[in-house]
């Protein structure tokens, strides 16, 4: 249970991360003097970061402090979801992210992360279709991403032209959304289109070493499987050999076996 709500806690929190930005940092003093809205968003603002460091009993003592000044607002229900699902009240989450999006159906963040909580949860066609929702959204800061996740979830159900388009936009938003090229080249690899496949590969590459990122199983994988495709052989057998050292127990380096005794 402690490592699903890891998992859980990473989807939602990072790979979903599109959340306010925002440091934890205690405040000196009372709010009296302060604008009641200013003082519901530093709440808000200090809840999310608690939630960020899974330091739920903080989150939701300041949850209590901001319901206080507005107990029908939409962020935070929308925060509540995130402490429930790392608590494992998924069915509370739920309510939680469906009470935020009743009190305010354009809040685009609380969408967002719904979706990220439905993906986590296997309702993929839920998770697709409330961020085609967010997409629509042209004012919202974290389309590119929304666009990322949605072409995961078409994935997820086999909808490879809608994962590709979903993919292809995020890059036209950012063109520096790695798992977007990682994803397309392994779409148009499946679709036998080899000179996509290794242009959005090699674009992954780039990407990878920009942001010195560590190769996955995943992402060797797909690499040994474009340069089989491509007849280059010395290349293959050297993300093969990197796949070996790395992920010795993966799924993926049982697949390169299969591959070599083939």
């Amino acid at each position: 249970m402690v490592n699903r709500m890891r998992r859980l806690a990473g989807l939602i929190i990072i790979f979903f991360s599109v959340m306010l930005s925002s440091c934890v940092s205690e405040t000196t003093g009372g709010f009296s003097q302060a604008d009641p809205e200013d003082t519901l968003d530093v709440y808000l603002r200090l809840a999310l970061g608690y939630v960020e460091q899974q330091d739920l009993a903080q989150a939701r003592r300041h949850l209590a402090n901001a319901s206080a000044i507005d107990p029908n607002n939409s962020d935070v229900y929308g925060i509540w979801g995130l402490v429930y699902t790392l608590e494992g009240d998924l069915e509370l989450a739920d309510q939680s992210f469906l009470r935020a999006l009743r009190l305010d159906s354009r809040n685009s963040q609380v969408r967002n992360n719904y979706a990220a909580f439905l993906f986590s949860n296997g309702r993929y066609q839920e998770a697709y279709d409330q961020l085609e929702n967010v997409v629509g959204d042209t004012e919202y800061t974290g389309r590119a991403q929304a666009f990322e996740n949605m072409g995961l979830a078409a994935l997820q159900l086999d909808q490879l032209d809608a994962a590709a388009f979903a993919f292809n936009r995020a890059l036209q938003l950012n063109s520096n959304r790695i798992r977007a090229n990682l994803e397309l080249s392994d779409i148009y690899l499946r679709q036998e289109n080899t000179r996509d496949a290794g242009r959005y590969y090699q674009s992954f590459l780039t990407l990878r070493q920009f942001f010195n990122v560590q190769h996955s199983a995943r992402s060797l994988w797909i690499g040994i499987r474009l340069e089989q495709a491509l007849g280059r052989y010395n290349q293959m057998l050297e993300y093969g050999a990197i796949l070996a050292e790395l992920y010795p127990e993966s799924s993926e380096y049982n697949l390169y076996q299969q591959l070599l005794n083939d």
